[in-house]
Parts: structure tokens; sequence; C-alpha cells
């Protein structure tokens, strides 16, 4: 294979992957001129268009399906090899892509961001902060973060934090307009703060134990949104009642007055954040690091 033809599939995973011009190009550290003109090359070469593009979105053809099925594996296993290599010599290097939930960013990455580049300043770390379930096979992550219980039996997990306890709670300013609930019925008569789970549209449903006896609401208020700051901002300026974990800001907010917990004894847990990845892939030594480093413990293994 020549070095042009290599260049030429790799602009074309990147495309299918990334399904944008735009952010392959980025990826690729080239211009999205000179990756269309790559990608045109390639077509030529072929006699085949392989993307269909239109001004929103790009996807591959039939042929470009077949193709991308064919090789993407192999660029994956000659990535796999380079990483193995790379390993061997025990030099941490390179690009590490997390896909993370805004909880893990902000309370789990972005405190030891200095420390992780301080012990390993020839990784370059690339964190997207997303909180849907993300695929990152497809998006060609090598790892996420996300709450256990959502991951897919097939990824290899690992646990980065203790579980995490859920809180209703409102502004002192709104209990004192609307009263407080008692029961989690009582939240139909009240304004709340919806959660959009992003994989497929729905709303999240409030999840309530006392002794045993388990209640999941569905409920209606002024906000929908898919990110915490929205909706704890949204409880703390009197909109309604929001439904967060306690370690997310809502802790401190309680301790400070601008919030209330209610339905305290209906509180439940939710299991902690887990870093996963696919068990069809090697695991390289800087994602080792990463881990060693959210779970504050020196490469050893000691804590």
């Amino acid at each position: 294979m020549r070095g042009s033809d290599f260049a030429e599939l790799k602009a074309f995973i990147a495309v299918v992957e990334r399904q944008s011009f735009a952010r392959a190009a980025e990826h690729l550290g080239l211009s999205p001129s000179a990756l269309s003109q790559t990608i045109r090359q390639l077509e030529s070469r072929i006699g085949a268009r392989l993307l269909n593009r239109t001004t929103r979105s790009v996807a591959p053809s039939a042929s470009g399906e077949q193709l991308y099925s064919r090789v993407a594996p192999l660029f994956r296993e000659m990535a796999d090899a380079v990483a193995e290599a790379s390993d061997a010599t025990g030099q941490i290097s390179g690009t590490l892509r997390i896909n993370t939930l805004g909880i893990a960013a902000r309370n789990l990455i972005a405190p030891r961001l200095a420390r992780f580049h301080k012990a390993h300043p020839d990784v370059k770390l690339d964190i997207v902060v997303d909180d849907a379930l993300a695929d990152i096979v497809s998006g060609r992550f090598d790892a996420g973060i996300r709450v256990g219980g959502q991951l897919k039996k097939d990824m290899i997990a690992v646990r980065l934090s203790p579980d995490m306890k859920m809180m209703a709670v409102a502004s002192p300013h709104y209990l004192a307009r609307h009263g407080t609930p008692k029961t989690p019925s009582d939240l139909h008569d009240h304004s709340c703060i919806n959660w959009r789970l992003q994989m497929d549209g729905r709303f999240y449903r409030w999840e309530f134990e006392k002794r045993g006896k388990r209640q999941e609401i569905a409920v209606e208020g002024p906000v929908v949104t898919n990110h915490a700051d929205i909706g704890v901002a949204a409880a703390v300026n009197g909109l309604g009642i929001a439904y967060h974990f306690e370690v997310d800001q809502v802790g401190d907010l309680i301790k400070q007055g601008r919030l209330v917990q209610i339905l305290a004894d209906w509180t439940i847990s939710r299991p902690g954040l887990f870093l996963y990845y696919s068990n069809r892939q090697h695991r390289p030594a800087l994602l080792g690091s990463f881990i060693d480093c959210m779970l504050d413990r020196d490469p050893s293994g000691e804590v």
C-alpha cells in the first residue's frame, strides 16, 4: 500500500466515524478543503462514490459501507499494535479520548487534570462532556464514564466512585409559596424540573424508595433539560423542584441554605461512576495511567 493510499483510507474512516468533514478534519489536523480533496482522490481511484453528502450530514454510500466494514477493523488492529509497541517502551504518550458525564467532568476529571498533565506531559487528553449514553466504539473514544447500571454487558468497567445519593430539592422561596410535598405522589401537584434522557428522548421518571416500597414518578414543570447545571439553577431560582445527585453541587447548596431537601425518607442511591471501555480493544498504558489518576493511586496500584 502506498503512503497516499493509507492516508486516503484513514481520512475516509475518520469522516464515517465522526459523520462530519469538519470534525474529521480537526481530528486529522487538516483543513476541510484538504480533507475533501483527499476523499475525492480516493473515490476517483476506486471509481465509486463512497460518501453521500448533504448540507447538514455525511453518511457512507452502499460502497462506502462495504469498504468501511473491511478496512476499519484493520486500522484498529494496527492502532492496537502500535499502542502495544509503545507500551513496551515504558513511554506514556499519545491522545486519549474520553466521553464523560458532566458530573464526572466536574468532580473527578477537572480536579485532577493538572496532576495528570504533570505526570504525563506527552499525553493529549481529548475530553468530550456528553450526558447521553454515548456509543464509545462508533465515536472512536478510548473510554467513557457513566453511572453504573447503564453500561452494556460487553464493556469492561472500572468503578471510580462510591454509590451516589439522589435528592429531590427546592428553594426555600418555592416551598414557602407552594408548600412541601410529603409523599412522591404529591409531586404531581408541583412544578418540577424535568430531565430528558438523550438516548431516546424520554423524560426520566424520578425514583423513590421507603421501607422496600419503590415508586417511579413522571413529573411536569416549566423546564426540561439534559444538563445538571440548568436543572440545579432552575431549582435555586425557585422555578420548581429538581432531582439530582447530592455530590454534584446539590449538597453544597443545601449547606448554604439555597436549596432544601424534600422527601428525605424516600431517598435512594444509584451506582457510582464507572469508567468503561470495549472488551474488544487493547487497553493502552495511557488509559491505565488515567484510571490510576482518577482513583488517586500511583502506577503500582497503591492508593
